[in-house]
């Protein structure tokens, strides 16, 4: 098959029949999973058609570094799910933010970002873009006045998350959209903790919305990619040509396996959700714990803005030990289920020490202001028995002494 695919899905479609259905291309043979294309590159009919490829007048693949029908269903399809009318899919979730940033800014541009960036977003604005001349100005993000101040000063991109990484901290998407656009700036929003089912920011104004697809997209571990959703008129004109010639491109058996992750999201999702909500009432009731951070609890700070946002509270729990980094570390070692990993999203659960790891580069004054302490643990929920994980948890406290030191 040589003709770019049409979208098969119907925009009235839920997003349970979307995330099977949506972006579908069957070949001639008619397979019902769809068809991994590993291929470098194409063909043609005949030399014109190639000069007509190359000058944009045909509709005809080029180049698996340009596009791949694999890879094509896979952008199709998470942007039916997320409501975008065009996707472009990236090798890893960095590859997505930095090719987003990058594609749109020049030097002079100015860029406000909130402050809590998963540490190698963190680094690309404070780091890489001020040696292309770039201008960076980071904000509280849950604080609007410090937004409202940013922004009254002409900006050419913003660049947030929410719910952040590790503390969850929630942004009010509604109203920085509205000062970032009228400061003349492109939204740009990494939703990958919430995923587009339990958040679509678009919904709220946002021009550009990010994922890491390592994390829920794929969901079980295996491979890496990511994605950049927004306006057709911007992916094709801006964004497309910098991934065309700088490279960052998802492979096919990636884009394939990232393609059959969404069939099952919806079901993953609703059960890790629930299962993340019971744990972090559990954790809630133990000593030991000296804060816990879950979206959909009342005592989150920002738990009223993230239920008008967000439709669940999302997968993730994070908490605050008593005892600091030598009791983070006794409790995560004597965990016989959770895994001692930095990803999350994946049917396993996974547990982090943010200071240690993700965010150990963004150095200790910023963690501090980031509130990310010495004794905080990110909890990435999975697909066990959350009966089995509520005792994993317990006798982690137990075994380490960490309850009864609290008592």
């Amino acid at each position: 098959m040589t003709d770019r695919p049409r979208l098969t899905y119907a925009p009235t479609h839920r997003a349970a029949t979307t995330a099977v259905r949506g972006g579908l291309m069957r070949s001639p043979h008619g397979e019902t999973s769809e068809a991994l294309y590993l291929t470098s590159g194409f063909v043609y009919d005949d030399a014109a058609q190639a000069e007509a490829t190359f000058l944009g007048e045909a509709d005809h693949y080029q180049y698996s570094r340009f596009g791949n029908p694999t890879v094509t269903m896979f952008e199709q399809r998470l942007a039916a799910l997320e409501g975008a009318e065009a996707c472009r899919a990236t090798a890893t979730g960095m590859a997505a933010v930095n090719a987003a940033l990058l594609a749109h800014l020049k030097a002079g541009d100015r860029v406000v970002a909130s402050r809590a960036l998963f540490g190698s977003c963190h680094w690309i604005v404070s780091t890489l873009l001020p040696k292309f001349g770039i201008k960076t100005v980071f904000v509280d993000g849950t604080n609007i006045v410090q937004w409202q101040q940013a922004l009254s000063w002409p900006t050419n991109a913003v660049l947030l998350e929410t719910p952040s990484n590790p503390c969850l901290d929630i942004i009010d998407l509604e109203r920085v959209v509205a000062l970032a656009h009228d400061a003349g700036a492109v939204v740009m929003v990494d939703n990958v903790f919430a995923t587009p089912l339990l958040q679509r920011p678009i919904e709220y104004g946002a021009d550009v919305v990010i994922y890491s697809g390592t994390k829920h997209i794929d969901g079980q571990g295996r491979c890496l990619g990511g994605a950049v959703l927004g306006r057709k008129t911007w992916i094709e004109e801006t964004l497309q040509p910098f991934i065309r010639n700088t490279g960052p491109a998802i492979s096919p058996f990636n884009a394939w396996t990232m393609l059959k992750g969404l069939e099952t999201l919806p079901v993953r999702l609703e059960a890790m959700c629930r299962s993340a909500a019971r744990i972090a009432d559990f954790l809630a009731g133990e000593s030991a714990v000296t804060r816990v951070l879950y979206p959909a609890r009342k005592d989150h700070p920002q738990h009223a803005l993230a239920m008008r946002q967000m439709s669940a509270g999302g997968t993730v729990v994070s908490f605050e030990l008593a005892g600091g980094k030598e009791a983070a570390f006794r409790f995560m070692d004597a965990l016989s289920l959770i895994d001692i990993s930095n990803n999350l999203g994946d049917a396993k659960s996974l547990i982090t020490h943010p200071a240690t790891t993700t965010h150990m580069r963004i150095g200790a004054e910023e963690r501090a202001r980031l509130g990310i302490g010495d004794g905080l643990v990110r909890l990435s929920v999975g697909l066990e028995d959350v009966r089995d994980l509520i005792d994993d948890l317990a006798r982690a406290l137990a075994a380490t002494g960490l309850a009864r030191a609290a008592e």
